[in-house]
């Protein structure tokens, strides 16, 4: 994260607006440490780590180095453990194995005619059909995307343990939802919680740091209503919503497929083997649907 004016005028007398939404935004994320008996040592030695990582990439100084004094300046860290910190080595994101192949393969499972059924809804593969490219089965749709990397039924013994798919007869392969949502597998799960809490908040910040916003984030909030409407509410916007996120799933692999062949065209053409202008960009789009009693510190609609 980059701006214009990294440090608040007066870090000593932070917003009052910004604590109250900043301890509206801890406490689940508390009520989550503390159901994995994390506790407050842990996760503040887990802060000093990730506030001198971000102070280094984020809030360099023009054309000067960053220095242990600077960062313990800027973050509060003491210079002994920035200095330790910035010598060690981060641990980067990487999605699960599963994850990963698992969202290409939903993708075309839920995007691609050969796997659709009139309705546009994912039909039931057989594991492996006898009429060839005829009837994709779900081998086909595995070496589409995974080649000769993966099996088949390593692919499905993984998602019938995170509950993505199920059998019928045990001759054909269900998927169970219209994404790649485990219902199982702490660590898929643990997942996309980072990942989608992460950009989301990536969002929320930039529209609040920038002049304008810049990202879509809304929202409906309504109290006063009975379980009864809360439920039909969240039958409605379930159905909405995966309808919304399945047409940007089939323009985003359009859209990709486009890209990558642009790309290599512009490769092709050129006498050097510059791979700079290789499309970079990632998006993120999700939705999410809560409901709980009625909160008195919350205002009714």
């Amino acid at each position: 994260m980059s701006t214009k004016n990294p440090l608040p005028p007066n870090p000593t007398a932070p917003p009052k607006a910004l604590i109250v939404a900043i301890k509206k935004v801890l406490r689940p994320l508390v009520r989550l440490l503390l159901s994995f008996q994390i506790t407050l040592p842990f996760l503040v030695e887990l802060l000093k780590e990730i506030y001198v990582d971000v102070a280094e990439r984020d809030f360099p100084l023009n054309n000067k180095k960053q220095t242990d004094t600077r960062i313990s300046m800027l973050t509060g860290v003491h210079r002994k453990d920035t200095r330790r910190l910035r010598n060690q080595d981060i641990e980067r994101d990487e999605s699960p194995t599963a994850v990963s192949i698992g969202v290409q393969l939903v993708s075309k499972w839920i995007s691609d005619p050969n796997y659709l059924d009139a309705d546009n809804h994912p039909k039931p593969l057989a594991l492996k059909s006898d009429k060839g490219d005829a009837e994709p089965d779900f081998e086909h749709l595995v070496q589409s995307v995974c080649k000769q990397d993966m099996r088949a039924r390593v692919v499905l013994d993984e998602w019938l343990r995170l509950g993505i798919a199920s059998l019928i007869d045990e001759q054909w392969v269900k998927l169970n939802a219209l994404g790649f949502i485990p219902s199982k597998g702490l660590e898929e799960k643990a997942y996309y919680l980072g990942m989608n809490i992460a950009d989301h908040l990536e969002a929320s910040t930039q529209n609040l740091i920038a002049e304008k916003p810049a990202f879509l984030e809304r929202c409906v909030y309504y109290s006063g209503l009975s379980d009864e409407s809360i439920e039909i509410l969240k039958q409605d916007a379930e159905k909405q919503g995966m309808a919304l996120l399945q047409d940007l799933n089939k323009k985003a692999i359009k859209l990709k497929t486009s890209d990558k062949k642009h790309f290599e065209k512009q490769i092709s053409n050129s006498n050097e083997n510059d791979t700079d202008s290789e499309p970079a960009q990632r998006m993120n789009f999700g939705l999410y649907f809560y409901s709980q009693a009625a909160d008195q510190d919350h205002e009714s609609i």
